[in-house]
Formats: structure tokens, C-alpha cells, sequence
């Protein structure tokens, strides 16, 4: 027999109407959208978009929806969650691109990329995830290591971000963020330092 867990309990709450329970989930879950967000901005819309600027506007629209959200656990959750982000995402990117026309296929497009940013989270430090309950430690974890994320040195965090989700070479990285070479991959490798040891301390606390 399964018992619900704290979050679970907590996302119950915030179904029945409970605004403080939905907005506790909401901030702990800041870095983690934010970081995927982050991603897109750079890659769909060129950065003509703050990231913080589209999580205020998912959680308005969160806070509109939470009582037609059918799911339970927190792997549901933030699987709507993403959606809402990707929903907000493909309205800046028709705005950027001058189109007013829904795209349902763009919309869902950018869901699946949402997820695959994810999961990229912790595919710098382990493999891919293969069955349903490995992909929601997998999305739990990156739920933590986006947090990680959040507290490196701005620099560093770029160069993750640029050379793990956005598959930039460290040339490229280089020549984006006005480094040499030698020092984009001083900053890659201190960044990822550092990742992998706050997340062995992740596991430790598990």
C-alpha cells in the first residue's frame, strides 16, 4: 500500500482552493521552471524575453487552472506545469514572430523540448532515465540540481546551459560570452565541479 507523500498532500491542498498551498509549490519549483525557461528564451526567442517576466505570467495562469488539474502526484504536476510554461512560451514566440494564430503543434512541440530540458538536467551528471518510476526520481532530482544551478556564479551557469541544453561548442561559447577559450572551459569544468558535488549531498540527505 502507498501512502501520499508531503508535496502530495500539499498539491491536494491546492486543488481544494488552498492559495497559500499553490503558491508554496510554485516558488519551490521557481528555479527549476526558471532554468528550463532560461533555455528557450535563448534559443526561440533570442533573449527578447525575460525569463522571470514568463514565470509571472505561468503562475498567474497556474493560479487560474489549478482547479481543472486532474492529477496527483508531484510528477503530474509538474508535468502541467511545464505545459503552461510551453503555452506561454509559443504565445511570445507568435508574438516575436509576428503571428496572432494559435498553434496547437507549436504549443505541444514546445512541451516535449520543456521535458527534454529537464531531463537534460541531469543527464550532464548520470544516463537517461528508462522506466516511468527512474524518470520520476529523474525529474525530482532535477526539480533539486536546478536549484544547484541557480546558486553558481552567473558565468558558470552559462557555460552549463549553453554547452548542455543548447549543444553549443565551447568555440561558440566562447565567441557568445566574449571569453577565451581556455577560460570557458576553466569555467565549464569548475561549474560542473561543483554540480556533481552538490548533488552526491543530495543523495546523502536521501
Amino acid at each position: 500500500m502507498s501512502y501520499p507523500t508531503t508535496v502530495d498532500r500539499v498539491i491536494a491542498l491546492a486543488k481544494e482552493g488552498d492559495s497559500h498551498a499553490l503558491g508554496s509549490l510554485l516558488e519551490g519549483y521557481r528555479a527549476y521552471l526558471k532554468m528550463i525557461a532560461c533555455v528557450h528564451v535563448g534559443r526561440k526567442l533570442r533573449s527578447k524575453v525575460d525569463a522571470d517576466d514568463l514565470l509571472q505570467e505561468a503562475f498567474l495562469r497556474a493560479h487560474q487552472a489549478i482547479g481543472r488539474f486532474r492529477g496527483t502526484s508531484e510528477e503530474e504536476f509538474l508535468s502541467w506545469l511545464r505545459g503552461i510554461l510551453a503555452h506561454v512560451l509559443a504565445d511570445q514566440v507568435r508574438r516575436y514572430h509576428g503571428t496572432e494564430r494559435r498553434d496547437p503543434d507549436l504549443e505541444r512541440a514546445l512541451e516535449l523540448e520543456l521535458e527534454r530540458s529537464s531531463e537534460g538536467l541531469v543527464h550532464m551528471l548520470a544516463a537517461p532515465a528508462s522506466s516511468p518510476s527512474q524518470r520520476m526520481i529523474r525529474h525530482e532530482r532535477a526539480v533539486r540540481l536546478a536549484a544547484v544551478l541557480e546558486r553558481l556564479p552567473p558565468a558558470a551557469r552559462e557555460v552549463l546551459l549553453l554547452r548542455h541544453f543548447q549543444e553549443l561548442s565551447f568555440p561558440e561559447i566562447a565567441r557568445r560570452m566574449g571569453r577565451t577559450l581556455d577560460g570557458v572551459k576553466n569555467l565549464w569544468l569548475r561549474g560542473l565541479a561543483r554540480l556533481r558535488q552538490e548533488a552526491d549531498f543530495l543523495d546523502e540527505r536521501d
